[in-house]
């Protein structure tokens, strides 16, 4: 897989017909590495590991309907009251983050609330502040650290 731009972590995999899977410690099992999983795992890891976020607070790949359409988010991290914290859209490497992206995020966040979005493709990463009064985002250096 491709190197990223997060710090090395350790990962568990298994293979198995021909086929190399990750272990996801938020869904408690393996599955299929794909280039965006690859980023989507090392976020997790990011969280966990450099920003102090418990693992019981992430939530990964859940359905949410916009517009009476099904979509699906990469990585949500909730308060302890159950409000959303952080919304995290990844792409694989090789994936340009465009407009299109943010755009994408910014419509799952019209229905989840998030107070911070972060956008990743492994090799660059964004963040960002909801300015919801105003109706933007500012963008920010880093996401802050968890607190408890």
């Amino acid at each position: 897989m491709t190197e990223l731009n997060f710090s090395k972590y350790s990962f568990r995999f298994k293979n198995s017909e021909n086929k190399v899977s990750i272990f996801d410690t938020i869904r408690k099992k393996f599955v299929i590495l794909q280039p965006e999983e690859w980023v989507r795992q090392h976020c997790i890891k990011f969280l966990i590991e450099e920003k102090g976020y418990p693992e019981s607070l992430i939530n990964i790949e859940k359905e949410l309907k916009i517009n009476s359409l099904k979509k699906r988010y990469d990585i949500v991290v909730f308060n302890t009251d159950g409000s959303i914290h952080l919304v995290i859209e990844c792409k694989a490497p090789t994936i340009k983050i465009s407009q299109d992206t943010f755009d994408q995020i910014a419509q799952y966040n019209m229905e989840l609330n998030a107070s911070y979005l972060m956008v990743t493709n492994g090799i660059n990463h964004y963040y960002c502040q909801m300015d919801f009064k105003n109706e933007r985002y500012q963008f920010l250096r880093e996401i802050p650290d968890y607190k408890t």
